[in-house]
């Protein structure tokens, strides 16, 4: 990782799936790591990844006092309390990074007071695989350093991009929620094709080959998604029934409402 933030210490607030992904891509980065503290309530977890991943383990305030980096990876509906609790023991100058769907950098630096580095991101799960989508924002007092830093390991994990904070609650209902709306999809082929007659085994096969193979197909090709159904779908064929079934059902209303929803949801966390 180039950058001119190299930090000696990171501290890592929660340490689930999201967690664990993160420090991974910290490492994968060039993070040493004997440089990243977790504080994790779950002993047994806490030792896991003290295994897995040669890093430290520390109580939370202990671990923040000392962190020049914090990487807040709470729920929503704990951050207030988390922030509340490390306030007093926080450095001053620490950058922090929070994953937390819906809570706005202004909400983070009016509980933590003074002028405070702050970083939103909003990631996805296929970060675990190394094909994540990371969403960040940087907020008034971070440097370009920082930045770079945060996008430096988040790219281990996937693609990133920076967008205005206001874009948040949008990019939440695109990418941060979006692979739960292709799990559910991949759900319904499933059922359907072992209503059709095949196996569950043959039918989640054949759905989840299909769906990596699109992907793989959109995210390689000059062409866009549209021009790649149009070649897919002949007149009168099998492919045109399914999608006229689609359109009837209105498929793009349904997505659309569902989307807006998400947003609407990520902007009541705030």
């Amino acid at each position: 990782m180039t950058s001119d933030f190299t930090p000696s210490a990171i501290g890592v607030i929660g340490a689930g799936i999201m967690g664990e992904a993160l420090i991974s891509a910290l490492i994968s980065s060039g993070v040493a790591p004997a440089t990243i503290t977790i504080s994790e309530k779950r002993e047994e977890r806490a030792r896991e990844l003290m295994s897995k991943y040669e890093v430290h383990s520390a109580e939370l305030l202990a671990n923040v006092a000392s962190a020049q980096v914090l990487l807040l990876v709470v729920k929503p509906q704990d951050m207030a309390g988390v922030l509340e609790e490390i306030k007093g023991a926080l450095n001053p100058d620490a950058l922090i990074v929070t994953f937390a769907a819906g809570k706005k950098i202004d909400f983070i630096a009016s509980i933590l007071g003074g002028k405070r580095s702050i970083i939103r991101v909003m990631p996805n799960t296929p970060a675990l695989v190394g094909e994540g989508m990371a969403a960040i924002s940087s907020g008034p007092e971070v440097l370009p350093a920082h930045t770079h830093f945060v996008r430096g390991f988040l790219e281990a994990t996937g693609q990133v991009v920076e967008v205005e904070e206001a874009l948040q609650d949008a990019v939440t209902a695109v990418s941060g929620s979006g692979p739960a709306y292709f799990f559910a999809f991949i759900e319904a082929m499933v059922s359907a094709g072992i209503d059709l007659g095949l196996s569950q085994e043959v039918a989640t096969q054949l759905s989840v080959q299909t769906m990596v193979g699109a992907a793989k197909l959109l995210a390689t090709s000059d062409k866009s998604a549209t021009t790649l159904r149009e070649n897919v779908t002949s007149p009168n064929g099998t492919t045109a029934a399914a999608l006229a079934s689609f359109s009837q059902d209105e498929l793009g209303k349904i997505v659309n409402t569902a989307m807006r929803a998400a947003r609407d949801r990520s902007q009541e966390l705030a």
